[in-house]
C-alpha cells in the first residue's frame, strides 16, 4: 500500500508540474501588446500626438485589460518617414512580439508597413493615413480614419451647386494630395466648375507664399486646398499674409487644412472657410461633448480629426480582442473587425466587412466664431458614406 500511495504521490507531482509547464507560456501571453508607429516629431508631429493622446485616454477610461489580457501600447516615433516606419514595424513584430501595429501618420509610412503585416499575419490598424489604396495593400489592415475622396467628392459637389464657378488647387505633393484632387476635380468639372491654376506643393516643410501669389493672380472664386493634418496653420498665415481673404477668395477643401487642433490659432482669416470633412470638435451628439471634455481635462487643448482616428482606433481593438474571447491569433481578430458598427464621436460609423475600410459621415462645415473660439460648424451631412474610390471597383 505504501509504494502505491508513493508511486500515487510521484505521479500527481509529474502532473502538476506538466501543468505549471504548460500554463507558463499562457501566462506570458496573458499580455496582449499593440506596437503604435506615429510621428511625435518633425511636421506630422501633432498627428502622432492627437493619436497618443487619445489613445491614453481610451485606455483611461476603459482600463487596460481586456479578455483576461493586459494591454500594452509600445510607442515608436517614425518622424513620418517609411524607412523609420519599417524598421520600428520590424523591431516590433520581430523582437517585441507585438499582436497588432496601428497608428501610421502618413500614407507612405502605412505602405511600407503593410508586407509586414502580412508576412507576420498582424493586424495593422491605420488610424490617419488616407489614401485610398491602403486597405488593398494588405488583408491585414483595417482603417479607422478615413479616406481623401470621402471628403473631396463631396466638397466638390457642393462648391459647384453653391455659385462658386472658377478654383485654383493646391494640394502636397503625394498620393493623398493625388486622390483628393482628382475626386474633386472630376465633382467639380462634372458639375462645370473651372480649375484655373493647379499647384502641388513639396510635402516636407513647404513655403506656400509664392504659390498662393500665382493663386491671387489667377482671381478664382476659392482655393481647394489639401495639406496633411499639421500644416494648416501655416498655409492660413500665408493665405492671409498675401491678402487672399481680403481678396474675397474663399478656402475650400477637405477638412484637414482646418484640422480642429490647430484651427483656433489661425485667426480671423479663416473665418468663412467651407470644408468636408468626417470630424468637428463642434459635433453636437452628446458623445462628442464628453470626448472633447474628457480630452480638454487630460490634455488642455481640443481634439481634432486624428485624435477620433485614435480613440476609434484603439476602441476597435478591444471590442475584437472581446469578440475573440481574448484570443490574439491575427487572422480571428480582423475577422472580428470586419463589420464592426459603433457611435463614435464623430457619429454612426462600421467597418466595410469587404474593404476593411471605415464607413462614416461626412459633413459640410464652415469656420465660425462660437464663444470667442474658432470651430469647423456642420450645416450639413452626409450619411454613410464608403469610399468612393472603392466603390467604383
Amino acid at each position: 500500500m505504501f509504494v502505491a500511495d508513493r508511486k500515487l504521490a510521484w505521479s500527481l507531482l509529474g502532473a502538476a508540474a506538466i501543468g505549471a509547464l504548460a500554463l507558463m507560456p499562457a501566462r506570458a501571453e496573458e499580455t496582449f501588446k499593440i506596437g503604435l508607429i506615429v510621428p511625435m516629431t518633425g511636421g506630422q508631429a501633432s498627428t502622432g500626438k492627437q493619436i497618443d493622446n487619445a489613445i491614453k485616454l481610451y485606455m483611461k477610461q476603459h482600463g487596460d485589460t481586456v479578455a483576461g489580457k493586459k494591454i500594452e501600447v509600445i510607442l515608436k516615433d517614425d518622424g513620418a518617414l517609411p524607412d523609420k516606419t519599417k524598421t520600428a514595424a520590424q523591431e516590433l513584430i520581430v523582437n517585441e512580439k507585438v499582436n497588432v501595429i496601428a497608428g501610421f501618420g502618413v500614407t507612405p509610412a502605412a505602405l511600407a508597413a503593410a508586407p509586414l503585416a502580412t508576412q507576420g499575419k498582424i493586424p495593422e490598424v491605420v488610424m490617419a493615413a488616407g489614401t485610398s489604396i491602403i486597405t488593398e495593400k494588405s488583408p491585414y489592415i483595417v482603417r479607422t480614419s478615413f479616406t481623401l475622396p470621402q471628403s473631396s467628392t463631396i466638397i466638390g459637389d457642393w462648391a459647384v451647386k453653391n455659385g462658386i464657378k472658377k478654383v485654383a488647387t493646391l494640394t502636397s505633393d503625394y498620393a493623398p494630395g493625388n486622390d483628393a484632387l482628382a475626386a474633386f476635380k472630376e465633382h467639380f468639372t462634372a458639375g462645370g466648375g473651372e480649375i484655373v491654376e493647379e499647384v502641388k506643393v513639396p510635402l516636407a516643410n513647404p513655403d506656400f507664399a509664392p504659390f498662393l501669389q500665382r493663386m491671387k493672380d489667377a482671381k478664382p472664386d476659392a482655393v481647394f486646398v489639401f495639406v496633411p493634418a499639421g500644416q494648416g496653420g501655416n498655409f492660413m498665415k500665408q493665405y492671409a499674409e498675401r491678402g487672399l481673404d481680403k481678396a474675397g477668395i474663399k478656402v475650400i477643401g477637405p477638412g484637414d487644412v482646418m484640422d480642429d487642433d490647430l484651427l483656433n490659432g489661425m485667426g480671423d482669416a479663416a473665418l468663412g472657410a467651407v470644408t468636408a470633412h468626417i470630424y468637428s470638435a463642434a459635433h453636437p451628439s452628446q458623445a462628442n461633448k464628453d470626448f472633447v471634455a474628457a480630452y480638454k481635462k487630460e490634455f488642455n487643448q481640443r481634439p481634432g480629426f486624428m485624435a477620433v482616428g485614435g480613440y476609434d482606433g484603439i476602441n476597435l481593438i478591444y471590442e475584437a480582442l472581446k469578440k475573440t474571447g481574448g484570443n490574439a491569433d491575427g487572422d480571428k481578430l480582423i475577422e472580428a473587425m470586419k463589420g464592426m458598427k459603433w457611435e463614435s464621436p464623430r457619429g454612426p460609423i462600421s467597418i466595410d466587412p469587404d474593404t476593411r475600410d471605415i464607413v462614416q459621415n461626412v459633413y459640410v462645415r464652415k469656420v465660425e466664431k462660437v464663444d470667442g473660439e474658432l470651430y469647423n460648424v456642420e450645416f450639413e451631412t452626409f450619411k454613410d458614406v464608403k469610399d468612393p474610390g472603392k466603390t467604383k471597383k
